[in-house]
């Protein structure tokens, strides 16, 4: 079917431009003057932390290629060069208008309510005496100055650690001449936000940062401090295992994650004040190119604005929303019972997520349980469910759990969980060699009359206590044997490593049907275009990249196919441009909660095939990944799903164009009823819960 295409006149958007894109999405929410303002500061942080993430690995796996060569540079379809350049302007102009958000707009506001972040020169007396003390007793122990003499002395400086570079002049020389020095700021060890001595009903808060600052007079004794400026290196995050198969490759993730942080320098993020002397010394002392530079403001790693004090002040934040209870499951110990009764489809963070884990205590007490088996792909560090599996384990039950120990900056959270469920006599298996397990499924086995009858939990979202609170992902439960005996067939795949001797006919599983089902679905709607029928494709997802897919919807696109995209981060597809793409609409999400759930739907002549998934459409997620989609055949949870999903299409406050002409503009209907997504959707559950 592909060999029919012609794709010489599709198009594409860059993959990580179009992530800038998105992060562009989390920034414009921290401009957005109808979201309070504490929550404007918390998208700082995450936009912050977003980019330093990008720079560690994508940014990082550009500089590698351009560092190849002219003949690594032939083969491939890109300049990395000339891409970097373009990250780096997109990145900076970003940035400045990062700075300009927080300086003129969130520091003046934060001063209307009363909360001051002060600076060292704005301080008082008495709170000069504050630091004076908390000086000593604090951050004495943390600190280490370093004197650089010419190029003598090389500092290594941790990757995202926080550090100032400073200007002196020697008090007893005669000749003025300007010598560095450099000290980290210890935000590893102490808060990085201190509430200072005041006024009644005013908050004086003083960054770490500034306190260093005041304290180079003590750090610096026989100089004048002329000047200081703040810095952050970002490292190189990849683990580059040359080969997966061969060897022990978890010993090779081990020995890995020990270089990860003296990786190469990916950037450096610098005080955009700081004079051109000083800049040009500490590039070449950190041996640094130009091109990695990104000019920031005064302040660096502003992820932790994440833990700027409220001083309860609940009007500056989010009005909470309240988890509803999923009767059917909440507060029963005949959580089996119900399930064997009709499936269930819960949708967090609006749905509370106890029922999941009382799917495993209660597997766990259940003496009719034999069996429980599951997948870990990102796990929190108190996890109930992790010691629910424990406490089975303990009570004589089968335990398997397979974890996934390349996900990325959870290789060592997850080592250390296979080997304390291992002490616990559990069957651990870990990551396949060139493949990740991205799949969120479970499986309880329980002996009822005589037989065994299987007990599924399918999920887009991790099994994680934590990130439940605030990822939008759908959560499946089913005793359908058709669907459970599939899931078991891929758990028997997982745990011995033997193919299956059937073949999957409801999951779409990657590395098995996935791919194959997907391109099926697409072209039975072209089949059904071309005829002159309803024809339509919905889909949701995070990313949307592999061109393979994107080839696919631009001929279905062509041949008439009505397609609606609703898209968070990576959208290489370019929406609405006639001749190519004007059948396909595009919008993106970002709100409170970050939209996280993978929906595929097809109209199907009507039978409106509907899968929930944990795969997004990447080359990563299709071709090297063991991914989930599963489907869902009844007609009431159907009902909920397109009521999301319309929910979602009709947002006119935080969705966004993805439009080629429009990219990131806010839809705002005409009608002047405002209609906020995730506001809406809670409405409707909680409105569910109480028919």
């Amino acid at each position: 079917m592909n060999e029919a295409i012609n794709t010489l006149s599709f198009e594409y958007i860059d993959r990580d431009i179009s992530w800038l894109d998105f992060n562009y999405r989390v920034l414009q929410e921290a401009k957005d003057k109808s979201v309070p303002l504490l929550e404007r500061l918390k998208f700082l942080a995450i936009y912050s932390s977003n980019l330093g993430e990008f720079f560690r690995i994508r940014v990082a796996h550009h500089r590698n290629l351009k560092k190849l060569g002219k003949n690594t540079k032939s083969q491939l379809d890109y300049n990395p060069s000339k891409l970097l350049k373009q990250l780096y302007a997109i990145a900076n102009k970003q940035l400045n208008e990062f700075n300009d958000i927080f300086e003129n707009q969130i520091i003046p506001e934060l001063r209307k309510h009363s909360i001051y972040l002060l600076s060292q020169l704005e301080i008082s007396k008495a709170q000069e005496q504050f630091l004076e003390v908390y000086f000593k007793e604090n951050l004495l122990p943390f600190v280490q100055p370093v004197l650089l003499v010419g190029n003598k002395v090389k500092p290594f400086l941790n990757n995202s650690e926080l550090y100032l570079t400073i200007m002196l002049e020697d008090k007893d020389s005669e000749i003025k001449t300007h010598q560095f020095g450099i000290v980290k700021i210890p935000s590893d060890h102490l808060p990085r936000f201190i509430e200072l001595p005041g006024e009644k009903g005013r908050h004086d808060i003083i960054l770490l940062d500034e306190i260093v600052r005041y304290s180079l007079k003590w750090l610096f004794p026989g100089f004048h401090v002329i000047n200081s400026y703040s810095i952050k290196i970002t490292r190189d995050a990849e683990l580059y295992i040359e080969d997966e198969f061969s060897g022990d490759l978890m010993d090779k993730i081990k020995k890995s994650l020990i270089k990860r942080n003296i990786g190469p320098a990916s950037r450096m993020a610098y005080d955009d004040s700081m004079p051109k002397e000083m800049l040009d010394y500490f590039l070449q002392l950190l041996e640094i190119q130009k091109g990695d530079l990104t000019p920031e403001g005064r302040y660096h790693n502003n992820f932790d604005f994440l833990h700027f004090p409220d001083f309860g002040k609940k009007e500056l934040k989010n009005k909470s929303l309240r988890t509803i209870e999923y009767r059917p499951l909440t507060d029963s110990d005949q959580l089996f019972e119900n399930i064997s009764k009709g499936e269930h489809l819960l949708c967090f963070p609006y749905h509370n997520y106890e029922p999941v884990i009382s799917f495993f205590e209660q597997a766990a007490k259940d003496p009719d349980v034999t069996q429980i088996k599951i997948t870990q792909y990102r796990v929190a560090k108190k996890s109930r469910i992790m010691d629910a599996l424990k406490f089975a384990a303990s009570e004589g039950k089968s335990v398997f759990i397979f974890i996934e120990v390349k996900a990325r900056f959870d290789e060592a959270a997850n080592l250390a969980w296979g080997e304390e469920m291992e002490k616990q006599g559990i069957k651990v298996r870990y990551s396949f060699p060139g493949l990740k397990v991205h799949a969120k499924m479970a499986l309880v086995s329980r002996r009822e009359q005589d037989e065994i009858q299987h007990y599924a939990y399918l999920s887009t979202g991790n099994f994680h206590e934590q990130t439940a609170k605030i990822y939008v992902d759908y959560g499946f439960f089913t005793k359908d044997e058709a669907v459970t005996s599939e899931v078991n067939r891929l758990f028997g795949f997982l745990e011995h490593i033997k193919l299956p001797n059937l073949p999957f006919k409801h999951l779409l599983i990657g590395q098995f049907n996935l791919n194959d089902e997907i391109h099926q679905l697409i072209a039975y709607e072209k089949s059904q275009a071309l005829e002159g029928k309803k024809a339509q494709i919905l889909l949701k997802l995070n990313s949307l990249q592999d061109t393979e897919m994107i080839n696919l919807l631009y001929d279905a696109s062509l041949a008439g196919v009505k397609i609606q995209l609703i898209i968070r981060g990576i959208c290489c597809i370019v929406i609405g441009k006639e001749g190519l793409s004007q059948n396909i609409e595009g919008i993106s999400i970002v709100d409170r909660y970050l939209e996280h759930s993978r929906i595929y739907y097809f109209y199907h002549s009507g039978e409106e095939k509907i899968y929930l998934s944990s795969a997004d459409w990447m080359v990563r997620n299709l071709h090297f990944r063991i991914e989930t989609a599963f489907p869902i055949y009844n007609k009431e949870i159907k009902k909920i799903i397109l009521d999301n999903i319309n929910c979602q299409l009709m947002d006119n406050i935080k969705a966004r164009s993805l439009n080629f002409n429009f990219i990131n503009k806010y839809i705002k209907a005409d009608s002047k009823k405002k209609f906020q997504s995730q506001i809406e959707t809670y409405k409707y559950f909680k409105m569910k819960n109480e028919i």
